[in-house]
This record gives structure tokens, C-alpha cells and sequence, in this order.
């Protein structure tokens, strides 16, 4: 079953004041995810995916387009409460504590006091607030108020997880908290749908990532495809090689870079990996090692964003391309 279905998904925003003009922020948006896949909506500031989870909870409403969630229409009601969810930024009544505002959310799914009693003291000792129970909100870092964030997005036990941006802000130890608990429910099996401009969270977390750009999608694929496939050079590394094994392999390099006796030698993917190693061991240079150098998330990243501005120059999306690398 699918958890998240979008189709055409499109919205327009009116601006100005006097001579209004339409804006698109999303624009034909389609995407399928899996139940129980971790999967990262990537792009830069403004690119729409804050827009797209607006819509997905009807907090506003797309101009054209279609979207479902496990498997239910967005106006079916009951479906909310299989969904957990972290704004951006989220604010919480400052007077409440940690636990007050666990069981106030609670209550809002209609669960018992019993359970809502039991649910709220593993959530605080999941997310490392058991200590700070009592404390009003109004004396929480932002790390402390993200973590019970993801808290109150799980107090009804979902099915689904939206995280909007849920490392934003945050200290290298903040990351790793909330990275880790995105684990945990990877692990349990949840679905967990997040956005983000950080590009390793999604490399670290992510089944499959989209990129967004200009409200468009650019690309989407497994991760693993994207990063285990494409070999976008090949790395070279002699000792103490002869000047006339280098001058060789100058014109096939795409860089040439000393560090003590070892030269590091980057070729282009065209150039035939055995074609250079044949130079280097009929010239008797030492071969310290050969490596691939495959494609990361960010190189994968600038290439999709980078087309962006071809496309909106001349006034056509660009397709959503279905990745297998």
C-alpha cells in the first residue's frame, strides 16, 4: 500500500496588492511512497516542500491535483489519527510542561488517562526529557523542543510520520538525537516522511529522496541506486611515479595533485580504467591503489537543481524523472 500519493499536485499563490499576479509554488507534483520507507524531500529554501506537506494536511488547499494517504482521500478525517507530525517550527504553549503537554495531545486522540499516563512517561524517556518532566516549555533549548516535538508526533502511535525540517537549529548533538530516533522508527517499521536542506541527514537516513526545486520535481530514486551505481571518475594514487609516466597520463586526467612522494590522478569515467593502469605498471610506478569515486547525494543534489533556472527561463517544467542510478 502506498503512503503517501500525490498527483498533479499543483498550487498557485496570488500576490500583490493592487495588480495581483499568480505564483507557482508547486507545480505538477506526483509522487508514490511506500509503506514503511524513510523518504526525504529534498530541495533548497522556498523550493515547495513545505507547501506540499501544507497541502497533504490541509492547511491549505492546492489549485489543481490530487493526493491520498494510506490509501484515503485527504478530506477523510479518520485517517488523522494514524498520522503523526513536526512543523518546522514548532510552537507549543510555553506554560505547559514537558508531561502536561504530552497528555494534552493525548487527550486530543481520545486516549484513556491510563494510557495516555503510560504513553506519555515512555515517550519523555525515548526522546531523553524524563528529566525534565516538570520543566516549563518556556525553558526549553530548541533541541529539547524539537525532541518533544517528534514526541507529541508519536503519542498516538502512528502509522504515518511527517518531519518538516527536524534537525533545523539544531547542535551536532540535537542531530544526532533526533537522527537516531528517526532510526528507531525505521526499525519498527513506520513510515517517516521528512523534509530537508541537509543533505547527509537524507544520505544517512533516507530509502529514497525527491529533489524540489522551483515547486518541480527534478528526480527521485532509491538512494542506494543513485549512490551505488554511477561511477562519476576513477582515483588514482602512484608513488614517487617517473615524470615520463606523468606526462602520459596528463592529457587523460581530469587532475594531477602531489602530496609528498604520492600523486593523486582523477580520470573522467570515460577514460578506460585499464588504460591507465597499463602506463602506470609498463613504466614499473608503484601502485598504491584505484578507486571509483561514485556519485554522492550532493553531486546528484546540483545536478538536478542546477537545471532548474534552463527550465524556468523558457517557461517549461522539466519532467520528473524516475531514477534507477
Amino acid at each position: 500500500m502506498l503512503a503517501v500519493e500525490t498527483t498533479d499536485l499543483s498550487k498557485d499563490y496570488r500576490l500583490g496588492f493592487w495588480r495581483k499576479r499568480s505564483k507557482r509554488a508547486l507545480d505538477h507534483l506526483n509522487l508514490q511512497v511506500e509503506a514503511g520507507e524513510t523518504f526525504g524531500l529534498l530541495g533548497p529554501n522556498g523550493a515547495g516542500k513545505s507547501t506540499t506537506l501544507k497541502i497533504l494536511f490541509r492547511f491549505i488547499f492546492p489549485t489543481s491535483g490530487q493526493a491520498t494517504l494510506l490509501g484515503h482521500d485527504l478530506s477523510d478525517l479518520s485517517v488523522r489519527s494514524k498520522i503523526g507530525y513536526l512543523p518546522e517550527n514548532p510552537c507549543f504553549y510555553d506554560h505547559l510542561t514537558a508531561e502536561e503537554f504530552l497528555r494534552f495531545a493525548a487527550d486530543l486522540f481520545g486516549l484513556s488517562k491510563a494510557e495516555s499516563r503510560n504513553r506519555t512517561g515512555r515517550l519523555l524517556d525515548r526522546v531523553g526529557l524524563t528529566d525534565h518532566r516538570k520543566l516549563p516549555l518556556r525553558k526549553f533549548s530548541k533541541g529539547m523542543v524539537q525532541r518533544l516535538g517528534i514526541a507529541q508526533a508519536l503519542v498516538n502511535n502512528p502509522d504515518l510520520i511527517f518531519l518538516d525540517e527536524p534537525m533545523s537549529g539544531l547542535d551536532p548533538i540535537g542531530r544526532r538525537e533526533v537522527r537516531n530516533l528517526i532510526l528507531e522508527l525505521r526499525q519498527e517499521g513506520k513510515t517517516v516522511f521528512f523534509s530537508t536542506h541537509i543533505l547527509s541527514d537524507a544520505e544517512t537516513l533516507c530509502d529514497r529522496v525527491a529533489i524540489l526545486d522551483h515547486g518541480r520535481l527534478q528526480g527521485c530514486g532509491e538512494l542506494r541506486k543513485i549512490l551505488g551505481i554511477e561511477v562519476a571518475a576513477t582515483e588514482m594514487v602512484l608513488e614517487d611515479p617517473p615524470a615520463e609516466v606523468l606526462r602520459a597520463m596528463k592529457p587523460l586526467a581530469r587532475t594531477m595533485v602531489r602530496t609528498g612522494d604520492r600523486v593523486r590522478i582523477e580520470f573522467p569515467a570515460e577514460v578506460e580504467t585499464g588504460t591507465v593502469l597499463n602506463i602506470a605498471l609498463r613504466s614499473g610506478a608503484r601502485v598504491i591503489s584505484v578507486n571509483p569515486l561514485k556519485v554522492s547525494l550532493e553531486d546528484y543534489f546540483m545536478a538536478r537543481i542546477q537545471k532548474a533556472p534552463e527550465a524556468e527561463s523558457t517557461g517549461s517544467a522539466i519532467p520528473a524523472k524516475m531514477d534507477s542510478k
